[in-house]
């Protein structure tokens, strides 16, 4: 927490921490872009910020502490671009092609960031991770109060994230000659196809569609109390799961 002095002003003393803090930040952030990870190490660092090394580890901790604010700081920006793409769509599916989009561009254009961030296991504390999966389940949820959502919710969100990620890494593993711009295309329009209708579904059989839209409309409600929106959640989730594992019967003779 930032102190205060008696006026109530932010310090002079934390001010000129997070000075140095945003300084080495962005250090290693383009010792990362222009050599990978391998070339952030404490001592690089410290010489390119300018700090002696005792301050990188005063400040973060070790060159993990280092490496995962680099990351959050990296991705603050892209989700102020996802923000404003929310904005500017008004079509729900087009603001989901419109965010994969984002995201895989993001990757491309910043591909050690990136691969800091997501070649290994998501870490369950990080922010920038965190923020960037609420923001997807409100654009999910967005397509599901329009009753175009397919499948689950949570389903929906795997599936977004994990082209999207295959998408990105899948191009930075083929020379840049090699990168097709078609085979993104049909990963996003199969993520599409997968995850939303079109249209309103008018003619689908069942309730999941209809399950689904007022699920995604409880949270903006305030009629309910919290043990009634947790009974109907619950049968609304059965009604969808119902729905989904659903197989026809074969027809006897």
């Amino acid at each position: 927490m930032t102190s205060r002095t008696e006026d109530g002003e932010p310090d002079p003393a934390d001010r000129g921490r997070d000075q140095v803090r945003q300084q080495i930040i962005r250090a290693a952030t383009d010792l990362l872009a222009h050599g990978g990870r391998d070339a952030v190490t404490t001592r690089s660092v410290a010489v390119a910020a300018g700090v002696q090394p005792p301050v990188i580890y005063r400040l973060f901790g070790d060159k993990s502490g280092l490496l995962k604010a680099v990351a959050e700081a990296g991705f603050d920006a892209y989700l102020r671009a996802h923000h404003q793409i929310g904005q500017d769509c008004q079509d729900p599916v087009d603001d989901l092609r419109a965010g994969w989009d984002l995201a895989v561009e993001f990757g491309l254009d910043n591909p050690a960031l990136y691969t800091l961030t997501y070649s290994g296991p998501a870490e369950a504390d990080s922010v920038a991770f965190a923020a960037s999966m609420d923001l997807l389940m409100r654009r999910i949820r967005r397509i599901a109060s329009h009753g175009l959502l397919r499948i689950d919710e949570n389903l929906a969100a795997l599936t977004i994230h994990a082209t999207a990620r295959g998408a990105v890494l899948t191009a930075l593993s083929l020379p840049e000659d090699q990168r097709d711009p078609a085979l993104l295309t049909t990963l996003r329009e199969a993520m599409i196809t997968a995850v939303t209708h079109q249209r309103p579904p008018t003619h689908e059989p069942g309730p999941a569609g209809a399950a689904r839209a007022l699920r995604a409309s409880l949270t903006d409600q305030t009629v309910l109390t919290a043990g009634e929106q947790h009974l109907l959640r619950e049968w609304l989730d059965r009604l969808t799961t119902d729905a989904h594992h659903h197989v026809d019967e074969p027809e006897t003779v």
